[in-house]
């Protein structure tokens, strides 16, 4: 089951999602990275640096989240 997600993820890395509202641009890998992010053209890499760390921190408690659950359920 871990080299199928695995599998999965490195297939995710692969793919991008862009989307534009506005002056806002954000372009995002399939394992959700941001790979760009830029408001009126201008982009900031404290700015991506801080999306990527709250995506890997909500990553995180989900996971713990399932985790749990699935302990539970034992």
């Amino acid at each position: 089951m871990r080299q199928q997600a695995m599998k999965m993820q490195q297939a995710l890395q692969g793919k991008q999602i862009a989307v534009e509202k506005g002056d806002v641009k954000v372009v995002i890998s399939g394992d959700q990275k941001i790979l760009e992010f830029s408001v009126q053209g201008y982009s900031s890499q404290d700015a991506m640096d801080a999306l990527n760390d709250a995506i890997k921190q909500s990553q995180k408690m989900a996971a713990e989240k399932l985790k749990e659950i699935a302990s539970e359920m034992q």
